[in-house]
């Protein structure tokens, strides 16, 4: 009888974490998951990835480390024997980055070379493969449009320094230790599972809100920033394939297209029957309401607005939220990915945007998001699915 295979994410509760959960568990993976402790609940992501009834066997576990803790780090690879793992515990909010450069560097950095060393230490690297979560944000300041696999790297934040710090040690270790270790260089994915301080859900948080009446206006940094954006459901699928493949290799992750910020917006409001007209410029700039659509937007929300109307200002600029050095247009090329893997997103930027904002639209309306003074951090995942 073929056993399971038995795969170890780090960062489990986070929002690729918690897809690619459950989507090994639906490939008959025994997963084992790594979180760190904290003084609040933060498993809403992976709820439902639990056995209500404690005596019903399940393949679904987890236990508390940390990055920056290699003793704890080798005792659990040693207990849990894994086939794969997949490293995506980082700390991944660039603008964080800079305000918490030793811990991001310690964490998103040295925490790669603790998961490297310890499957090399205990004599593992013949049947463990390592998936490295790098980023996008290697390419910084981008010496080439798009980017690719071959393109130099350019990081433009301590985050992105150390998560390239993490990239070379992974190619290191497999050239140098014969490890099956690759790299998944993945651009800007979103979801409904996306942490609130994240741009993107953000605006979609935010839509939401102004839509019900409990926000008048968002404040946000460079409008003019842009990214190339796809969906997490689609990434993690690449990240599974990447480790499926007989030679370790490094992959961009990407969806070949890019939009601005302020496009981002435009089409979150549009999905309401909102329509957005920038006026000003710089620090100065505001977004208006120039049309709604009523009927749409009622529709959608199920209750009568009476309290928007054209001419608000419901977008601002805030210099709060820019960044001392940023990276302003990021767009990559799958090539290689769709070519080897067979890897092709299902999602469109217009189908992501409609997931999030339909998303957060339900998680408002809820009792509990007035119970809770207004704020829910995040949906659980059985609300999306």
């Amino acid at each position: 009888m073929k056993k399971n295979k038995i795969a170890l994410i780090t960062g489990v509760t986070g929002q690729d974490g918690a897809y690619l959960a459950d989507l090994l568990l639906k490939k008959g993976y025994i997963v084992h998951g790594l979180k760190r402790r904290s003084s609040i609940f933060n498993t809403g992501r992976i709820d439902h990835l639990f056995n209500k009834n404690r005596d019903q066997e399940t393949k679904f576990f987890y236990s508390y480390a940390d990055l920056t803790d290699s003793s704890n780090l080798i005792r659990l690879i040693k207990k849990i024997e894994p086939d794969e793992i997949y490293n995506l515990a980082a700390m991944s909010h660039v603008k964080v980055s800079f305000d918490t450069p030793e811990y991001t560097a310690n964490a998103d950095g040295i925490g790669t070379l603790r998961i490297l060393e310890a499957v090399r230490l205990l004599g593992i690297e013949n049947q463990t493969k390592i998936y490295q979560a790098s980023t996008s944000e290697l390419f910084g300041k981008v010496q080439e449009i798009p980017q690719t696999e071959k393109t130099p790297f350019y990081p433009r934040s301590p985050y992105g320094v150390a998560k390239l710090y993490a990239y070379w040690i992974t190619v290191n270790y497999r050239e140098a230790y014969g490890l099956h270790a690759s790299n998944g260089i993945l651009f800007n994915h979103e979801s409904p599972l996306r942490g609130e301080t994240f741009v993107t859900r953000k605006i979609t948080r935010a839509v939401a809100n102004i839509a019900l009446g409990f926000q008048q206006s968002l404040f946000l940094g460079n409008l003019d920033a842009k990214r190339d954006w796809g969906h997490a459901k689609d990434y993690v699928k690449s990240m599974y394939l990447i480790l499926q493949q007989d030679e370790p290799d490094d992959y961009v992750i990407a969806t070949g297209i890019t939009t601005a910020v302020r496009d981002f917006i435009q089409k979150a409001f549009n999905y309401l029957g909102i329509n957005i007209e920038y006026k000003g410029s710089g620090t100065e700039e505001v977004g208006l309401m120039s049309e709604i659509d009523f009927s749409r937007l009622e529709e959608i929300i199920g209750k009568k607005v009476k309290y928007l109307k054209p001419g608000m200002e419901i977008i601002k600029v805030d210099p709060f939220y820019y960044r001392p050095t940023e990276v302003d247009l990021l767009v990559g090329d799958a090539t290689k990915a769709r070519e080897v893997l067979g890897w092709k997103p299902k999602y469109n930027l217009d189908m992501l945007v409609e997931d999030m904002v339909a998303s957060d639209i339900k998680l408002m309306k809820k009792d509990e998001y007035l119970k809770q003074g207004g704020f829910r951090i995040q949906p659980q995942i059985e609300d999306i699915l």
